[in-house]
């Protein structure tokens, strides 16, 4: 029996699809056939696919494979016959979008957005083209940050308006991808010298909000000098719009804290502070009157928040909290009742009771390498992919069951995109569509 996906929350995005789906002239639905953003149509990690591959190799259940010259470890996105992603160059440069064909992964456009000529510095961990864009019917989002903002005709790859001018340095590379909700494209810039949500108005890319995070980070001295570095205000995660009690409500992790905002306004609903960690990396999760964050890059916590509160949060507020083998780079995912993570360095997956936070069981996988790469659900399955190129393939179950495990060449940064039958997955050379 495949586990329900309980009581879940979907974005607008998802919602828009659905409608859409009527009159695609497709035998799957739009949900099952697109992949729009980072994480997905729900942007949690859940796939509505059927019928994909267990198992997959170079030379087996490959239909197609296109090398990319850069380093960039965004996601890819699907929608129609397209496959987009960005790309960059290793020093950070050139900045660009590359649209590919989804049937026979030929490049259909491979545009030059930005030139910088004096790039932020970027630790080598990561790249200088990691956030993920955000599709929909005709035009196609993608940010690099600092750098550069731009909205794209998908069908032209006309640049329809672009961003140079927001202020934020990423310290160490941005890393946040950037959502869809109404007419509203949001986006963190959480660095070192400044931290902000701005939502933009979609079809022109004129600021419509703007909010400051609002936590002291209490790393200043009586005279304002620094006796912290970036990393204690640095933050990477993408935000996350869901439905609470029928209102739309915009988590948002940063460093330090997890907050609440009013998508429409950016007013600031609540926030849970966590002063012992920094540097939020992990997009959280929702469900059961739940959101499920983790508190920081190093060592944090997962905490089970009650959504509904307001003002900062007491720890009256946290339903539950997890301390042991806690991602700090993938993002969990919530199945029914469940829930699913992999701790980065020891590729230790846990499964969680959802509803306490009793661990149900806690199994080493099969591959080897650091795992970097959100896990993702589709039919009852979880598929962990590690910066080795391996993956592993594990029931999304009360009982730890491996189904399959795969190699490909190079290694995983990016996390996959699936649509149709077929997993569209990235790694540091190539992407592919995987399929039987």
């Amino acid at each position: 029996m495949k586990p329900s996906l309980g009581p879940y929350v979907f974005t607008p995005i998802f919602l828009l699809l659905l409608t859409l789906g009527a009159g695609c002239g497709r035998k799957v639905p739009a949900t099952a056939d697109s992949w729009p953003q980072f994480r997905g149509p729900t942007g949690q990690g859940h796939a509505s696919a059927a019928d994909l591959p267990l198992t997959w190799s170079e030379t087996d259940n490959v239909k197609w494979k296109t090398p990319l010259p850069g380093k960039a470890w965004s996601s890819p996105v699907v929608l129609g016959d397209q496959v987009w992603v960005t790309d960059a160059t290793e020093d950070g440069r050139d900045l660009s979008a590359v649209c590919l064909d989804r049937a026979t992964g030929k490049i259909v456009h491979q545009l030059k957005l930005f030139h910088v000529e004096k790039p932020q510095y970027a630790d080598k961990f990561n790249s200088y083209g990691s956030p993920t864009p955000v599709i929909e019917p005709g035009r196609v989002y993608v940010t690099f940050g600092s750098p550069g903002t731009a909205c794209l005709d998908t069908k032209t790859g006309k640049v329809l308006w672009q961003r140079t001018d927001f202020v934020c340095n990423h310290w160490r590379g941005a890393g946040s991808s950037p959502t869809i909700w109404r007419n509203l494209l949001i986006m963190h810039f959480d660095g070192a010298d400044q931290q902000y949500v701005v939502a933009l108005d979609k079809a022109t890319g004129q600021t419509v909000w703007k909010t400051d995070r609002s936590i002291d980070f209490q790393d200043l001295t009586p005279e304002g000098k620094p006796i912290r570095d970036g990393d204690f205000r640095k933050g990477f995660a993408t935000p996350l719009v869901i439905e609470h009690e029928g209102k739309p409500v915009l988590i948002s992790t940063a460093s330090k804290a997890t907050y609440a905002y009013d998508p429409a306004t950016g007013k600031e609903l609540w926030r849970i502070e966590d002063r012992r960690h920094h540097s939020g990396s992990v997009t959280p999760v929702a469900g059961h009157g739940l959101v499920y964050t983790t508190t920081g890059l190093a060592k944090g916590d997962l905490l089970a928040v009650k959504l509904g509160g307001s003002g900062v949060l007491a720890e009256s507020a946290i339903a539950w909290r997890a301390t042991r083998n806690v991602p700090n780079r993938p993002s969990p995912v919530l199945v029914g009742d469940l829930l699913f993570m992999v701790h980065q360095d020891s590729g230790v997956a846990t499964c969680l009771d959802a509803k306490t936070g009793a661990e149900i069981w806690s199994e080493r996988l099969p591959v080897t390498g650091h795992h970097s790469v959100s896990p993702t659900h589709a039919e009852g399955r979880l598929y962990f992919f590690s910066e080795t190129g391996q993956t592993a393939v594990v029931a999304a179950a009360r009982e730890f069951k491996v189904l399959g495990t795969n190699k490909l060449d190079a290694g995983f940064m990016a996390s996959p995109a699936v649509a149709g039958q077929a997993l569209f997955v990235r790694t540091k050379a190539a992407v592919y569509r995987i399929e039987k």
